[in-house]
């Protein structure tokens, strides 16, 4: 019931960047610089701007459907388009918070945009497990929150500390 992005047209979308980017904002003890904040919040802004169109793209013909996964997806935008209208916030500790909103935005829809594409993203490697590679399963804390995040690493990542 997947849309992949065979369907779609397009070339898939290089979320390991986005990924990345986003884990150092969240994984930051303390406030960046301001410049470091404002580039880091056209990065998010930028990136949110590519998965929305493609997330829409790929949940238009799995609706009529009444496929979950799709649904969820579109509740994302939603919530991405909430933040990435919010206002610029007063002071380095503001701008921090809302970049933070930004950036989880960004790893919910490239999650979403790896469920709806079929692609299974290594999550201590974040790069894509190919059909034929090898892969075990994995749970581990989110560095975001209490949550667990479950999922599949590539075999030969199944030992390395993920430092995020």
């Amino acid at each position: 019931m997947n849309a992949t992005h065979a369907e779609t047209n397009a070339p898939t979308l290089n979320t390991t960047a986005m990924r990345a980017t986003a884990y150092d904002l969240l994984g930051a003890q303390a406030p960046p610089r301001y410049e470091t904040i404002q580039r880091l919040g056209h990065d998010f802004r930028r990136d949110l701007w590519e998965l929305i169109p493609r997330i829409e793209q790929l949940t238009a013909p799995l609706l009529h459907e009444g496929y979950v996964p799709a649904k969820v997806a579109l509740a994302g935008v939603g919530e991405a388009h909430r933040r990435l209208d919010e206002i610029e916030r007063a002071g380095l500790l503001g701008e921090f918070e809302r970049m933070k909103r930004l950036a989880r935005s960004v790893l919910a829809l490239c999650d979403h945009y790896a469920t709806l594409t079929g692609i299974t993203m290594c999550l201590t490697c974040d790069k894509p497990i190919e059909d034929d590679g090898e892969s075990v399963p994995y749970d581990h804390g989110s560095p975001i929150g209490e949550a667990t995040r479950a999922g599949r690493v590539h075999a030969t990542c199944a030992n390395t500390v993920r430092r995020h």
